[in-house]
């Protein structure tokens, strides 16, 4: 909330500034009460404007993610039960961490926009996704770096040193599968003009190179 009033405290300034500076400075909150209520129907207006700057690009690019990082969190949560090592089982955590979050936060962006919302059941090494229109029936393993059902058997199956060499070689994969999901994204005409999905989307490419980077050193180490 106060971000927001920050926002729009400085609107507000931005629209009512004149050559005087003393001018500026009283009318910035202007003390018309009907003035100070239609500056801010206009500053929401505004607001709820630029929320709609956004592609089928940007939607496919959302739901498509969600997806991709619900496997990722499938994988991790195999850790602790299959005997992973301390190292494994730290990276699986974080990994589990982050991916909810972002995961919470494209929901958010795409129930804001007035896109269908994927919600995600997981049932074991089950993935199943309701709620997101047409995706509702794509084959999500399709996309980059996604794990066949077979794969995910074969993981769920793996104990101990067997399950870390597994997991890294899968994850690094589904990471580095990502990566390429933003790389074509920004790549797309018109594409990541939303500055919460440009950001949202440069975080994820970010992030998830550096743990590719940590996954190879872990992996050429054991």
């Amino acid at each position: 909330m106060i971000i927001k009033y920050s926002f729009f405290v400085a609107f507000i300034v931005g629209l009512t500034a004149c050559s005087s500076g003393s001018k500026m400075m009283s009318e910035s909150k202007p003390d018309n009460p009907a003035k100070q209520a239609e500056l801010e129907e206009l500053f929401w207006a505004r607001q709820d404007s630029a929320r709609m700057n956004f592609t089928q690009a940007d939607v496919d690019f959302m739901i498509g993610m969600i997806g991709h990082h619900a496997q990722a969190l499938i994988m991790s949560d195999l850790a602790p039960k299959n005997g992973a090592s301390e190292a494994v089982q730290t990276l699986a955590s974080r990994i589990i961490n982050a991916q909810k979050d972002e995961i919470a936060t494209m929901q958010t962006w795409l129930k804001d926009r007035g896109q269908p919302v994927p919600e995600i059941h997981i049932e074991g090494l089950m993935l199943m996704i309701h709620g997101a229109g047409h995706h509702n029936h794509m084959d999500h393993t399709n996309m980059p770096g996604m794990l066949s059902q077979e794969q995910l058997n074969e993981l769920g199956a793996a104990k101990g040193e067997d399950f870390d060499h597994l997991f890294l070689k899968y994850m690094i994969d589904h990471h580095e599968g990502a990566v390429i999901m933003v790389d074509n994204l920004f790549a797309t005409d018109g594409a990541a003009l939303d500055d919460a999905i440009f950001k949202l989307a440069s975080d994820i490419q970010a992030e998830q190179r550096t743990e590719i980077a940590r996954m190879r050193f872990m992996l050429n180490t054991m």
